[in-house]
């Protein structure tokens, strides 16, 4: 029987680590953790496009997607199973990238990345302008149920805390092994050389396609999990500000594992928590300080730190 890998213990001990603290924290950090694990999981997905040397600037379309499939299915529907609700939010993003994927995955570098962006500003322009889904003021997601049984209203954070951090353990472990496999591994080669990807008997369109399929169901699972963590919707999830702190936390915590992606996301919720709650009307600048000094003595990323990481 073979051992589990060291990454996947890894992830089983600080999931556990995070749920046993879950009752012991301050309802606002329980919130921020929950938050910035969701995104994190769409920064996973970033992470598989750049190591195939692909930056997207519209996983907002995603993330959006994925709320608003979710928010719908459970305001228009009645249906509140979280674990309903957030197949049909990966459902909904399956299907639009398996779509657009077709002609993404035939450009590359800022062509690609500037189309990603452009599809997310049309999701935005259509949500703002649509009243029967709350235009730009977004509409509420009520409070889900597991299995049949209703969250009590005293207890539905922690509940889907619990949730959010075990979603999060199964995609992490499922991740990082599809990166240290055949595919992961041929993203990095396509960065590299695409002819010589070509030459091996490989298509880099499709392997390319596959990756953008795979970010953008993560990105819909993180936006599923934050309108039930929020209980709101609203179309700046779709804006371009939006990818743009994706590509943020990618950049801060690295692209070289995983696990990158939760230190990134936490730290830059804690950062633009505690810069806000000081400085309100410059917090924009201190996270731009931030990502400045990781960039200039860091630029592999906040995990670059860890022992054994290449410098």
């Amino acid at each position: 029987m073979a051992k589990p890998e060291r990454s996947t213990i890894s992830f089983t001990i600080a999931a556990l680590a995070m749920l046993m603290a879950g009752p012991f924290l301050p309802q606002w950090l329980t919130f921020a953790l929950m938050v910035s694990v969701a995104k994190a999981l769409v920064v996973i997905g970033l992470i598989v496009l750049m190591r195939a040397g692909l930056v997207s600037f519209g996983q907002g379309l995603y993330y959006c997607l994925g709320g608003y499939a979710a928010g719908a299915a459970n305001q228009f529907w009645k249906v509140s199973d979280v674990l309903v609700l957030l197949a049909l939010g990966v459902l909904a993003c399956a299907l639009v990238a398996a779509v657009l994927g077709l002609l993404l995955c035939r450009y590359r570098e800022i062509f690609f990345a500037m189309f990603t962006m452009a599809f997310s500003m049309i999701l935005y322009g259509v949500l703002a302008k649509t009243p029967a889904l709350g235009s730009t003021d977004g509409f509420n997601v009520t409070t889900p149920s597991l299995f049949g049984v209703a969250f009590r209203p005293e207890s539905s954070q922690l509940w889907i805390y619990g949730i959010t951090i075990v979603v999060a353990l199964v995609v992490a472990i499922l991740v990082q092994r599809y990166l240290r496999a055949g595919m992961g591994y041929a993203g990095e080669a396509i960065r590299e050389n695409e002819i010589r990807v070509e030459y091996l008997g490989m298509s880099a369109r499709r392997i390319v396609y596959v990756k953008y399929i795979l970010a953008a169901v993560l990105a819909g699972l993180g936006g599923g999990l934050t309108a039930m963590a929020t209980g709101h919707v609203d179309p700046a999830m779709a804006y371009w500000t939006t990818s743009g702190e994706f590509v943020f936390i990618a950049l801060m915590g690295g692209t070289s594992h995983v696990a990158a992606a939760f230190v990134g996301a936490i730290l830059f919720e804690l950062i633009r928590t505690y810069a806000f709650e000081l400085s309100p009307y410059t917090w924009q600048m201190a996270l731009g300080i931030v990502l400045l000094a990781i960039i200039m003595f860091l630029p592999r990323g906040l995990w670059s730190l860890m022992p054994g990481e290449k410098r």
